[in-house]
């Protein structure tokens, strides 16, 4: 019903609707259905894994008449405040008030497609609402998420991105979950790998949180190995 509200509230028309000072839903939103993430390409199976993303977003319009305070930022590098310009606009996510999305699930998912038909192989639903709901409970509605996947010559896939706290492993293949580790905080960032002076084969994670997703900040940087 809050959601109902909301958007009957804003300047929605469809794709490309203007952002305005009464506040304009953006759907596709800012982080989808792709992102700066990217994607992970596969080239000895030709296969890219990506990861699209389903979150509508609001766009509002603030007008400044000071052109040197802050409107919608508290610390740098002040983005979105458009020092100069008529307007500052404050970006957010369009969510209920116990921070889900104001859509239908699934809001994200992990996609593989041949790079040479274009044809998508399977699609499956990725994450939990564990860190988004009142009581932290895994169930797999598929969330988005914000930093791009890993892939290894082995055909194996990494993601930390996704709105609940993990990394996961998957086969670029099948989409199939091979594995996940739970993380201290949100890992809106890439994961990397990278060979250890041992020969040893490690991933890369670090676990530092997103304010727009309003996941939890963290100062984790963690790496992974198989035993010896």
């Amino acid at each position: 019903m809050m959601c109902h509200i909301a958007f009957n509230g804003l300047r929605y028309e469809g794709r490309y609707t203007p952002p305005s000072t009464q506040g304009t839903l953006v759907h596709p939103g800012n982080f989808g259905v792709f992102n700066w993430g990217g994607v992970a390409v596969d080239p000895v199976r030709q296969m890219v894994f990506s990861t699209p993303a389903y979150l509508p977003f609001t766009s509002t319009l603030i007008p400044r008449e000071n052109d040197e305070a802050t409107y919608v930022s508290d610390s740098e590098p002040h983005l979105n405040e458009n020092f100069g310009a008529p307007f500052a606009v404050e970006l957010q996510p369009f969510v209920s008030p116990i921070g889900l999305p104001c859509i239908a699930p699934p809001w994200g998912y992990v996609a593989g497609a041949d790079l040479r038909t274009g044809r998508t192989h399977w699609m499956r639903k990725n994450g939990t609402v564990r860190d988004r709901a009142p009581v932290p409970l895994p169930f797999k509605m598929g969330v988005p998420s914000l930093g791009g996947p890993m892939l290894t010559a082995g055909g194996v896939a990494f993601l930390s991105g996704t709105l609940d706290y993990y990394l996961r492993a998957y086969d670029v293949t099948t989409g199939k979950e091979l594995a996940k580790w739970r993380l201290p905080a949100g890992g809106q960032a890439t994961p990397m790998t990278y060979l250890s002076r041992t020969g040893r084969q490690m991933v890369v994670v670090v676990a530092g949180g997103h304010g727009s997703l309003g996941t939890k900040a963290g100062d984790a940087i963690i790496a992974y190995a198989l035993p010896r």
